[in-house]
């Protein structure tokens, strides 16, 4: 790795941590929360609008729902924090939903909600960032053309934050996430009081009226066109499973801190939703789906956006959109929209890291990076969500009918398995009181099961050809993706379990040196192969032009070994050699076949195309020989032996043990 590469990653990632300071990345309540709980602190800004959203379908009739859509939404708000306070108890290892129900469930119900997990936190960074952008453009229409770009570049750095490490990363968003919780408090507060001195605040919008798309709805079409709208409120409940997956990431006692930050972040989301609903209701914010839609709306209605509900209610507590309130929530509110997608960077990376822990996904996602985290699950996450934002043009309306199926799957499915969890505990506790309070916490799973099941086949019912059928497609394809992946780990740990004949030694060795050339880098591999002696040693050389004199020099240095020339008459290098060890095997099947292949070794990254290719080839082929051997003789060209690596620096003891020589800088190691 150059010094610039190296100088630009530590300037990103900061220096690299060791292995033992993992315990001190463990997070306190205080930077727990902003850490896991962001999205649903953050989903206050939205939910109530997409309620709204919904409603304005059918003009301004059936806003009077918006009341009772609202109580629903914190009523399943509150069992499901509870149901999953109970989960942080009873499984705090840090699989949450996917443990629960792979363990009471079996292995195909936990891949289903890792699957759901796994989209639905893709959909919170794609959908938070969104979001955020629409509030940054309601107080900067300007911005509007550059939504797509704005939005990638939140992603970007939201990746290069969490790569630096779960703790750092914490700390910065730690202010963003305590600023908005206290506007928004102080936001309900102001207008509250207002309403109780008379002086009830009024929205920009709320002498518009709004042309229905849908009028006249009454009977069965009523229920599903309110239980439509109930179902987008119910984004207010995405990311409240994060921290029972996060629980191994807080202090001791673990489960009781998870615990309290789970409690009290349900707490906070409520009061928040409950007031911004509140207050659109009493400020008579009306929002459409299709800014042409509002009747009264002053400027181009194809061109200028609407301001968002959040950003009406805080114009008009606050007395206007040049009031500095007003600015106050819209940077608050862009902030935590955009953090909140910091809690999937936390919980797709562990949950990645358990499913690859158990096979289901590639092994290099369980594994820490530079600064402790688990940085493939995070850029694979980036990938994914920043894509998402390209196809759908970072638009919330689009996205966020493909959000919260995925999240209410997982919360079915776990309840479910928290129920069995109970009812086996039941069946082995003989003390009474204890039997009490497990069927206690088994009516609260219960309870949180059937509600979050309903809520699932609502969403599924209405969001279905809205988009949410590339969720429904998407997650069948994931969990056979993961089925494929733990087959295939399985078959390969199979196939290399010992057995009686793993020992034995072969009959003979039959080493090869491939030569192109008598030189140095051919002396050295030369000289290493008869070090190891072979039974049987040759240097082997592919017929070309050069031969003869390849020949010639062979004789004068008097080499040691005889050089073999293989035919090659239509001037290929590969195959002559390929089929010269299949012969060897076909008629000495136990002996084992080493070849020697002498490499290059460079220091720039254009020294690639001109050294090695003969080599590479020939090693893809080989590598698929039965009983052949491969083993590269590297000679470092001038241009490597002069690039300066960075050194580790000694922990403390490593010189007085020895491990490093006293006034000795640390050893050389590559990159």
């Amino acid at each position: 790795m150059s010094k610039a590469v190296h100088a630009a990653r530590r300037l990103i990632l900061g220096r690299a941590l060791r292995s033992e300071h993992l315990g001190d990345q463990l997070l306190s309540k205080r930077l727990a929360l902003p850490i896991f709980a962001s999205d649903p602190l953050s989903s206050v800004a939205y939910a109530t609008q997409e309620i709204l959203l919904v409603l304005s379908l059918g003009g301004l009739a059936y806003l009077y729902l918006t009341p009772y859509l609202g109580a629903a939404v914190v009523v399943l708000l509150a069992v499901v924090v509870l149901s999953y306070r109970q989960v942080v108890f009873a499984y705090p290892s840090g699989g949450g939903s996917y443990e629960v129900a792979n363990r009471n469930l079996g292995p195909s119900a936990g891949l289903t909600v890792a699957a759901a997990l796994l989209v639905d936190y893709v959909m919170t960074v794609a959908v938070s960032v969104a979001a955020g952008v629409d509030n940054l453009i309601s107080a900067f229409p300007s911005l509007n053309a550059y939504r797509v770009a704005i939005a990638v570049g939140f992603v970007v750095l939201l990746t290069a934050m969490n790569l630096r490490g779960v703790r750092e990363s914490g700390k910065t968003f730690a202010v963003p996430t305590y600023g908005f919780i206290a506007g928004v408090l102080v936001l309900i507060v102001t207008g509250l009081i207002r309403v109780a001195f008379g002086d009830a605040p009024v929205a920009e919008s709320a002498a518009y009226s709004i042309t229905p798309e849908h009028s006249g709805i009454t009977g069965l079409a009523l229920v599903f066109f309110a239980l439509r709208a109930f179902s987008s409120g119910c984004t207010a409940l995405t990311g409240v499973e994060a921290i029972s997956n996060g629980v191994p990431a807080f202090r001791t006692p673990k489960s009781v801190n998870a615990a309290k930050t789970l409690v009290a972040m349900g707490a906070t989301a409520i009061v928040m939703f409950a007031g911004i609903t509140a207050l659109a209701i009493i400020s008579k914010v009306r929002i459409a789906e299709h800014t042409c839609d509002l009747v009264g709306f002053t400027g181009n209605c194809d061109t200028d956006p609407q301001r968002t509900v959040i950003a009406q209610i805080a114009a008009a507590v606050f007395g206007g959109t040049t009031n500095v309130g007003f600015f106050y929530i819209q940077a608050a509110t862009v902030l935590i929209l955009v953090l909140a997608a910091n809690t999937a960077y936390n919980g797709f990376p562990l949950l990645a890291s358990i499913l690859a822990r158990d096979r289901y996904l590639p092994r290099q996602l369980n594994t820490r990076g530079d600064r402790l985290a688990f940085s493939n699950g995070i850029v694979l996450l980036a990938l994914a969500a920043g894509l998402l934002i390209v196809v759908f043009d970072a638009s919330v309306t689009h996205l966020i009918q493909l959000y919260i199926l995925g999240v209410f799957t997982s919360f079915t499915l776990s309840q479910a398995g928290m129920v069995r969890h109970w009812n086996r505990l039941l069946r082995a506790e003989p003390d009474r009181a204890e039997r009490h309070r497990i069927r206690l916490r088994r009516t609260v799973n219960g309870i949180g099961c059937a509600l979050t099941g309903l809520v699932l086949i609502i969403v599924t019912a209405t969001k279905f050809t809205q988009g949410a059928y590339l969720v429904v497609i998407a997650m069948p394809i994931l969990f056979a993706a993961m089925k494929a992946i733990r087959r295939h780990y399985d078959r390969v740990a199979a196939a290399l379990v010992l057995d009686e004949d793993s020992f034995d030694l072969p009959s003979r060795v039959h080493a090869i040196v491939l030569i192109s050339q008598l030189h140095k880098p051919a002396a050295r591999a030369l000289a290493y192969a008869r070090a190891t002696r072979p039974s049987i040693l040759e240097a082997v050389t592919v017929q070309s032009d050069d031969t003869p004199r390849l020949q010639k020099e062979w004789d004068k240095q008097s080499m040691p070994v005889p050089l073999k020339v293989l035919a090659s008459p239509y001037r290929e290098v590969t195959r002559p050699i390929i089929n010269y060890v299949k012969n060897i095997r076909r008629d000495h099947p136990r002996e084992v076949i080493t070849i020697y292949i002498p490499e290059y070794v460079v220091g720039h990254w254009w020294e690639h195309l001109l050294h090695n290719q003969s080599a590479l080839r020939l090693k893809g082929r080989l590598l698929y020989t039965p009983g052949v051997m491969v083993t590269s003789v590297p000679w470092l060209l001038d241009s490597a032996e002069h690039i300066t690596y960075p050194t580790a620096r000694p922990a403390p003891g490593d010189i007085r043990r020895g491990t490093i020589p006293a006034k000795t800088p640390a050893p050389h190691t590559l990159s």
